[in-house]
């Protein structure tokens, strides 16, 4: 299988999303940047936002250098509701005052024992992980469907669902947010506005890089034997943009490889 690197270099152009702009949040690297280049290479013109400007400037850069179309609009998501609305328009004013898909990707994930999670984790996840997408969904869902049309992917994790000793705060947020998806998906579905999710597995990111043997261990027995790539996620949430995934609304889609689905208790 090649690395993430190797097959986000190889996409091959298509135009199944052309004449489409999309939102990606958290794309300057992992598995935002994966989102935006996948969704470029189909035709998509594409915002690219991180914290750090020049991470998400050179993000887009390499979608343009490429023949895709990307505006870099830098921000914090764990800033005020207000940064945030600032951001939706910038956004939007970038994008040339339409925007047809939004995929909620940005998440912090501090991972410490409840007792000793201290409390600015506590505001830094309700802010940037559940306050930054029920923010711009209402700032930017409305449009789409008065138009009638558009698609919000947002993404979760394995990790909602199961119960691990650890990060509490942080897997109680991907919880609402797969939460969102379904409470979205009632209540712009009938108006043409499509809202999904993802749930990652176990994925190697830059931000994990320090953790590749636990990557590799936890994911050994699994059917697909490895950590997912970014562009494995990205594929997905491609799908469910497209016309392909017309007639899918407030579903979860699993992108982890047979973790969450299956325990592989080994040989006999």
């Amino acid at each position: 299988m090649q690395s993430n690197l190797d097959a986000l270099a190889s996409l091959v152009p298509d135009a199944r999303l052309a004449g489409r702009t999309a939102v990606v949040t958290g794309s300057s690297s992992g598995i935002g940047e994966a989102v935006a280049r996948v969704l470029a290479a189909s035709g998509a013109e594409v915002v690219v936002t991180g914290r750090d400007a020049e991470r998400a400037e050179a993000v887009a850069a390499t979608i343009r250098a490429t023949g895709g179309a990307a505006h870099a609009v830098p921000a914090d998501l764990g800033a005020s509701a207000g940064a945030v609305r600032a951001f939706a328009t910038a956004a939007r004013d970038a994008l040339g005052g339409r925007v047809d898909i939004v995929v909620n990707n940005a998440g912090v994930y501090p991972a410490a024992p409840t007792a000793s999670t201290p409390d600015a984790d506590l505001e830094v996840v309700w802010a940037t992980n559940i306050r930054a997408p029920h923010v711009l969904v209402a700032q930017l869902a409305p449009a789409m469907a008065e138009r009638g049309a558009g698609a919000v992917v947002n993404v979760g994790s394995w990790m909602s669902r199961t119960g691990v000793p650890f990060g509490a705060v942080y897997t109680a947020s991907k919880a609402a947010v797969e939460q969102f998806t379904r409470t979205w998906a009632a209540e712009y579905g009938p108006r043409g506005v499509r809202v999904n999710s993802v749930a990652p597995g176990a994925t190697a990111t830059p931000g994990n890089a320090d953790a590749q043997q636990a990557l590799a261990a936890m994911t050994a027995t699994t059917p697909a034997g490895q950590p997912v790539r970014p562009v494995d996620v990205a594929t997905a949430v491609r799908w469910l943009v497209s016309d392909e995934a017309a007639f899918v609304h407030g579903a979860l889609l699993d992108v982890d490889g047979g973790l969450s689905a299956t325990r592989f208790l080994g040989a006999a």
